[in-house]
């Protein structure tokens, strides 16, 4: 048996078996498409090599007839671990990046970072989706977090890194759509409790209900005298979207240019690029000073996960469980702000512009009609039901009058 560093192959093409110097494995090569692989088979037995070999061709072969997906060596190595690591890449290329995203990232790396990609099965999934369920976990959060396991393996795929993904189940949501929302009254007393930093970072998004992360990003070239341009990269959409400055808007404009210059600890100078920032850095994660100023006005508390008890600290005083947030979200002031729109007579398609809605589906959803709005409907139907039979009951001539 001639080895590689000899150059002459002991099995001529389509495979072969070999020696690598300072290994005391045999090797195998092949070819599919015009590439070949190497690898190594784990076994000093001459035999069992060449039967590896020939389990191998097989597997060329049938890719060939395109009866089944070759899986290459590399393939069978990559862990999900990797292919996390590529969607968390792309992300970042993207400008997709967020604090969300890495806190569901961090999970599904939690459950899956470990496991060998093509060793990964829908039943694995399905077990993962039943534990999580028993734990208390919204259908909607599992859903979440299994569409980036989706998607990094799709990324896989396009890079040629893998060539199938396991079946993952989405979840049905329905009677889970979120709906709440905020009066006048409740948001001004939670804007009281945030920090100055994020006071009007909230409130532009109170007034024009763009998304946390499309305010996040507005800077100071898309300020165009009372004109706001928010760029295409920036809107979730991919469309640029504009609003125009008035009211109260102008006013938030006005403290946002006078905090735009920051003082560094040399004394200099120098003016922030973003409209709302935290001493010039982007506003990340505002998790905790939201629910905290959110708890403070009466629209959220912390719950046991466990025994769903009231909690006041990071632990249940009940069971020591861990705690949860229960209440309004930032995404509650993009549902009020379409509301208010509306109900002050906006044109639909107005306020779908201002918003960034593509579509009437997800636009209705946010005009959330609340109890109030029932009652106000029902009071004005019973008045108006009250006037006209006023208007249609009959003269009633009495025997006097007829007389007369």
């Amino acid at each position: 048996m001639k080895n590689e560093a000899e150059g002459k192959p002991a099995i001529k093409s389509p495979g072969r078996v070999f020696q690598r110097k300072g290994s005391s494995y045999w090797w195998i090569g092949y070819s599919l498409d015009g590439q070949e692989f190497r690898e190594s088979t784990h076994t000093a037995d001459l035999r069992q090599a060449e039967k590896f070999l020939k389990h191998r061709l097989r597997q060329v072969g049938a890719a060939q007839l395109r009866v089944a997906e070759f899986i290459t060596p590399r393939m069978e190595k990559v862990r999900v671990s990797e292919l996390l690591d590529g969607l968390a890449d792309d992300y970042q290329l993207r400008g997709k990046d967020s604090p969300q995203f890495r806190s569901n990232l961090k999970y599904v790396r939690e459950a899956f970072g470990h496991w060998r990609a093509l060793a990964l099965t829908a039943e694995k999934v399905d077990e993962y989706i039943k534990e999580r369920l028993e734990a208390n976990s919204q259908p909607a959060t599992i859903n979440r977090r299994l569409q980036l396991l989706k998607q990094a393996y799709k990324k896989a795929i396009e890079r040629k890194h893998l060539s199938k993904v396991p079946l993952i189940r989405h979840l049905s949501e329905e009677g889970n759509t979120r709906q709440g929302f905020f009066s006048e009254a409740d948001f001004r007393e939670v804007l009281q409790g945030l920090p100055e930093y994020l006071q009007d970072f909230c409130l532009f998004g109170y007034l024009v209900g763009w998304r946390k992360n499309e305010c996040a990003t507005l800077d100071w070239e898309d300020v165009d005298g009372d004109t706001i341009r928010l760029k295409g990269i920036n809107s979730k959409n991919g469309k640029p979207r504009m609003t125009v400055l008035t009211g109260e808007l102008v006013e938030l404009m006005e403290r946002r240019k006078a905090a735009r210059a920051i003082k560094k600890a040399s004394g200099d100078i120098r003016l922030s690029a973003l409209v709302f920032h935290r001493e010039g850095q982007p506003i990340g994660d505002i998790r905790k000073a939201w629910q905290t100023a959110c708890v403070a006005a009466g629209v959220g508390k912390f719950v046991c996960r466990q025994c769903e008890q009231p909690a006041n600290g990071h632990k249940c005083e009940v069971c020591g469980g861990d705690v949860r947030y229960v209440g309004r979200i930032f995404h509650d002031l993009r549902r009020t702000a379409v509301r208010n729109m509306v109900r002050a007579g906006v044109r639909e398609t107005a306020a779908m512009s201002i918003s960034g809605h593509r579509t009437r589906s997800i636009f209705d959803r946010y005009n959330i009609v609340s109890e109030d709005d029932l009652r106000d409907a029902m009071e004005k139907t019973q008045a108006h039901l009250k006037g006209a039979r006023k208007q249609e009951q009959p003269t009633v001539i009495t025997k006097s009058a007829a007389k007369k």
